[in-house]
């Protein structure tokens, strides 16, 4: 782990719509500062990802100064949203959890229904210090998470993507491959480690910033889809069935718990604590 580095920080303001790669970012106890504050939801309520809309991947979120967002596609016309004003909140239905959100102006939620063809409003989450407990399981008291899909931070190291890529090559659908990064939607990749090293993880600093590792991510059909085209296909889940199964999951990185704030930054060295 002697020159093990953060590679790249990936911040996504709207769930599953693509994100930013800034050269720092801001840690906040509930993940990275802008990360995943907002969230698409049908008319019932239930959280919206590219699981049901993979155009969701080629829809790109940008946060302006004050928290709000630019909202943009090919083909539209971008808008910009502000943050909506808490004065009332709307539940939002996201893998079992219910929590409280504020809703965005109408001009988002047309512009989002416009360009996924579905009726959809924008949903931001205004205390993240309050609103979402991190999974009990899993969790210290007091732990509180974004609208990720359940941890503040997600991490990924280029040394496993390449041996996963060369296992693809082997397999039944190497045309697939190589996979990049994106796939996988991180908050931060670490370069300069061994393939698979972070399994054994369980406590580490990046930079000023020391990490709790809280448990294995499970991965899901979203990583099938091309973030560049919103094509689907096979892969990497095909393989990870093969070689990555631990107790029923399809593994694929790590999900952290931040220890306090602080700031990182891409060069950073990361060090495994224990």
């Amino acid at each position: 782990m002697g020159n093990a580095e953060l590679h790249s920080i990936h911040v996504h303001p709207v769930k599953a719509f693509r994100g930013q790669s800034p050269r720092e970012a801001e840690v906040e106890p509930w993940g990275l500062a802008g990360d995943r504050r907002w969230v698409l939801i049908d008319d019932g309520g239930k959280v919206v990802t590219q699981r049901e809309q993979p155009r969701m991947a080629l829809a790109a979120a940008e946060i302006l100064s004050g928290g709000g967002l630019r909202l943009s596609a090919e083909g539209r016309e971008p808008v910009s949203v502000p943050v909506p004003e808490p004065i009332g909140t709307t539940t939002v239905q996201i893998f079992g959890d219910k929590v409280e959100g504020v809703l965005a102006d109408p001009a988002a939620h047309d512009w989002c229904s416009g360009y996924l063809g579905a009726d959809v409003r924008l949903v931001h989450m205004d205390d993240p210090a309050t609103r979402r407990p991190v999974d009990p399981e899993f969790a210290l008291p007091g732990e509180t998470v974004n609208f990720a899909d359940g941890y503040p931070l997600l991490v990924t190291t280029t040394g496993s993507l390449d041996a996963l890529n060369s296992l693809i090559a082997q397999g039944d659908h190497a045309d697939e491959g190589p996979l990049p990064m994106n796939r996988f939607r991180p908050n931060v990749v670490v370069s300069g480690t061994d393939a698979w090293a972070e399994d054994n993880w369980s406590r580490i600093a990046i930079g000023e910033v020391t990490f709790r590792v809280a448990r294995m991510s499970g991965r899901c059909v979203v990583t099938t889809t091309d973030q560049d085209t919103a094509g689907r296909g096979k892969e990497p889940l095909r393989t990870l069935a093969r070689h990555r199964r631990f107790a029923g999951r399809l593994i694929f990185g790590q999900n952290l718990v931040p220890e306090a704030r602080g700031t990182l930054r891409v060069g950073d060295p990361v060090t495994v604590l224990a």
